[in-house]
């Protein structure tokens, strides 16, 4: 009780005269507003010294907008709520490759990612329809599922989202409430009388079946042994013929590998007692057996495949003819020397143009002759778009966005104007250009060389091969899903860079090549989509499997 006296007459102004240095503090804080001596309270929270003076003295009270929970502190959660990222749920396995969409890097999925993501979807809705009471929404990679009977349960009328739905019951109802039986609890299939304790709706969920998912074999069907084939990268020595011959440039020789018979045979050996010349590239004309052989020394020999016989020679280039491609039958050569010629191989006369506007090697050509343009890559990081319907011998457009040199290339088959072009191991980038008007749309980073690229004849996609690459993953196969850019699968076994790409006649198959010497056959896109009588939509009998052909694994080029 003492003590509470003694409060009580600290305040006073007399009791501080009397002993003015009994307390330090008090005096120190004696004529300072309550603003500052609450600042200072804060300084000295662990001071000896008792402060009675403070308890008349009050602080300003802070205007903070109260925070507004919810009951029991439970989250609000939307419906797109994101539980992997939200709850920060570790993926298993090594970390996915990455591409570059603009400026954003992004994870590229591969096929074990997609079947978990898949899994996971449907896991979401489940969980969300059980804990929260949500209509489970329906998956994409799920087919409509209606059972035969149904069961029966209540539903709300259909209303506008903007209209609020009206109760019929009574807000104050004063009588004694009756329960109100169930009805149709006749029904057997009445939710009741189930057995599980999930809703109906998550078991039809459950119950609808799944779309199948795209499985493709990570393993070569078919190796073929290739002996001297050329580890360059300026090359192009493989090439698969709308008859179903595959050629193959083997040092100073050319071998055919017939896909319907399995057999090998040797075309031509370009060395000769008094001349000696390297096989650079070949390309086969667009329909028919004629084979374009570009050499070492500039020249280039068209040979007759079913009869077995050179037709003609032509000279026009001082180097290496490194890429070729028929627009029926106009040849265009790029060449080490920086140029492009144009030839009719029908003509005496075969010259028709010459285009410089390389300035290094040009080491990547492909026509469009849907719309009569040309693309050329070069050594000089340059990608060029030619008009041929105009006598200008300047390019359409000039691409600069590559930073290595540009020799994949690829037409899409199913929209104008589009082409795919890659970098190399100084770029490493996919790019997709609208030829129409000089736009660039998207560009994938692959993290590696990119050797070649093809567009798939049955759907929309396309692959890739690759090369060098900083990281452990290089030397890999890729197929690409576009315009979204997801990587479907990702094939691998050679051991070095994989510089030739070749498709079946079909476009099912697709043949690579690397300098280890070996051509290696998958099973990459999927088939056309067939008619009633049992033949796909471009004319070819598929009831025979893959062309009859019978497959030798130990194969081999000679």
């Amino acid at each position: 009780m003492q003590s509470i006296h003694t409060s009580n007459a600290l305040p006073g102004p007399s009791n501080n005269r009397s002993n003015p240095t009994s307390n330090p503090s008090i005096i120190s804080t004696q004529n300072q507003s309550p603003k500052n001596q609450s600042l200072l309270d804060s300084i000295h929270p662990t001071s000896n010294h008792f402060n009675p003076a403070s308890k008349n003295l009050k602080s300003p009270t802070s205007h903070n907008k109260k925070r507004h929970y919810g009951d029991r502190f439970i989250p609000t959660r939307t419906d797109d709520l994101d539980l992997s990222t939200t709850f920060q749920l570790l993926k298993e396995g090594p970390p996915s490759p990455t591409r570059l969409n603009g400026s954003k890097k992004t994870v590229v999925a591969t096929v074990t990612d997609l079947e978990k993501d898949q899994a996971r979807k449907t896991f979401t809705n489940l969980l969300k329809a059980e804990t929260f009471g949500n209509q489970p929404s329906t998956s994409p990679h799920l087919i409509n599922y209606s059972p035969s009977h149904s069961r029966h349960a209540s539903t709300v009328p259909n209303s506008s989202p903007g209209t609020p739905h009206k109760s019929t019951s009574k807000l104050f109802n004063f009588s004694s409430p009756t329960r109100k039986e169930p009805s149709n609890l006749d029904s057997p299939t009445h939710q009741r009388y189930s057995t599980t304790p999930i809703k109906f709706e998550s078991q039809k969920l459950l119950l609808s079946p799944r779309k199948p998912t795209r499985s493709l074999s990570k393993v070569p069907f078919k190796v073929l042994d290739a002996p001297d084939l050329a580890d360059d990268y300026y090359l192009n020595l493989v090439d698969w013929s709308s008859t179903n011959i595959l050629g193959v440039g083997l040092g100073s020789q050319v071998y055919l590998w017939s896909a319907v018979t399995s057999a090998v045979t040797r075309l031509v050996d370009l060395n000769q007692p008094n001349h000696s010349d390297h096989v650079t590239s070949l390309s086969w004309i667009s329909k028919g057996n004629i084979l374009a052989i570009g050499t070492d020394s500039g020249k280039v020999h068209i040979w007759d495949t079913q009869i077995g016989k050179r037709i003609r020679s032509m000279e026009g280039h001082e180097s290496r003819i490194g890429c070729m491609d028929w627009n029926d039958y106009i040849l265009s050569t790029g060449s080490r020397d920086r140029s492009i010629a144009h030839r009719d191989v029908r003509a005496p006369q075969h010259w028709v143009s010459r285009l410089n506007c390389h300035k290094q090697e040009v080491c990547g050509l492909k026509w469009n002759s849907s719309i009569n343009q040309l693309a050329s890559g070069g050594n000089d990081n340059r990608l060029l778009i030619w008009e041929t319907r105009t006598t200008n011998s300047l390019p359409l457009f000039r691409f600069n966005d590559h930073t290595a040199a540009i020799k994949a290339l690829t037409w899409s088959p199913h929209q104008n104007g589009l082409l795919a072009s890659g970098g190399g191991s100084a770029d490493k980038k996919i790019r997709f250009w609208n030829t129409l008007n000089g736009n660039l749309l998207n560009q994938i980073d692959t993290g590696s060389q990119v050797c070649s690229l093809k567009w798939s004849k049955n759907s929309n996609e396309l692959v890739s091969t690759h090369g060098f690459s900083p990281g452990p993953i290089q030397n890999q196969v890729c197929l690409w899903k576009y315009p979204s850019m997801q990587q479907i699968a990702t094939l691998s076994g050679h051991t070095y860079r994989v510089l030739y790409l070749a498709m079946s006649p079909d476009g099912e198959t697709i043949v690579t090549g690397a300098g280890d010497e070996t051509l290696r056959f998958w099973h990459a896109f999927p088939k056309k989509r067939s008619c009633n009588n049992g033949h796909t939509l471009n004319g070819s009998n598929q009831k025979n499997g893959n062309n009859g052909s019978m497959l030798n694994p130990f194969a081999q080029m000679r």
